[in-house]
């Protein structure tokens, strides 16, 4: 595990690469070993893979394209969302959905799990980006709080949104080129982020300090400081 980190991070070298989808992979997600890693496809299925095999270890078949993807804390299931606007908790033990969360009008284009594990934040082509409860004996409505202004548009990219590492803070990325950040608990937009030049397209937070990168269609990626 220790070897596996540090030669990624020290000398970006590919150490693996997957084969087994038959379309676009549009969504991984790398569980917190990092020995597990999920991904969503084209070809409707998600997949399940150990970074010391070769091959798929398991495949969950859904009926639709899948978009995005993620772990739970525990990586004991994966969420994913796609083009019929629902998320779905898979249960890897069996292989079957285990909670299905509706809310969401179009597309899912983001799954991420927040630091503490209890809940998941969603972008959507519906223009709005929507927090979850993913705890077990959460009420059947899982959707706790929707925030408004990042934007899609008809480019139909897989913009991410992401939590700050406190999980005081949202942050998605926007079709506007703008970069939208909003306080958790009270919805409040508390930044509005010019910059880029196009779609910003995935947003990351590092995950301890106050640092925010971006990138964009623009063919360019930014670093600041998020207060």
């Amino acid at each position: 595990k220790q070897w596996y980190q540090r030669r990624v991070a020290i000398t970006a070298e590919r150490v693996r690469r997957f084969k087994g989808h038959q379309s676009f992979v549009n969504s991984c997600d790398v569980s917190a070993g990092p020995t597990m890693i999920c991904s969503g496809s084209d070809d409707g299925t998600i997949r399940l893979w150990d970074s010391r095999r070769r091959h798929c270890v398991k495949t969950l078949n859904n009926k639709f394209q899948v978009t995005a993807v993620c772990f739970t804390e525990k990586a004991d299931n994966i969420m994913s969302g796609g083009i019929d606007n629902h998320i779905k908790m898979w249960d890897l033990k069996h292989g079957e959905v285990s909670i299905e969360m509706k809310g969401h009008c179009d597309t899912v284009t983001c799954l991420s799990l927040s630091p503490d594990g209890n809940f998941v934040l969603s972008n959507s082509m519906d223009n709005t980006v929507r927090m979850w409860d993913v705890r077990p004996f959460a009420p059947a409505n899982r959707c706790l709080k929707a925030f408004v202004g990042a934007q899609h548009n008809f480019e139909k990219n897989l913009i991410r949104c992401c939590w700050s590492p406190q999980g005081t803070k949202i942050v998605s990325g926007s079709s506007d080129r703008m970069v939208y950040v909003w306080d958790t608990s009270s919805r409040k937009l508390l930044y509005k982020l010019p910059g880029h030049s196009g779609s910003v397209n995935d947003v990351d937070c590092h995950p301890t300090q106050p640092i925010l990168m971006t990138a964009s269609s623009d063919k360019s990626i930014f670093m600041g400081e998020l207060k």
